[in-house]
């Protein structure tokens, strides 16, 4: 019976190991799908930037004409 006993306290540890490394990698993942998003965010405002650098540019160079 003590066999029983011992690996049943092992398959329990295993369990926790298991369920805790788990939860720790659905941590990462969530927080990789908001780096994405933050990332694409970032992205869209630099081309807004890029546009409106642009159209300043234009209109110094004609400004200077």
């Amino acid at each position: 019976m003590a066999k029983k006993d011992r690996l049943k306290e092992v398959s329990v540890k295993i369990g926790t190991a298991m369920g805790k490394a788990d939860k720790q990698a659905r941590k990462f993942k969530e927080a990789g799908a908001v780096a994405k998003e933050e990332l694409q965010a970032i992205s869209k405002q630099i081309g807004t930037m890029k546009k409106q650098l642009q159209k300043t540019t234009k209109r110094l160079k004609d400004a200077l004409r």
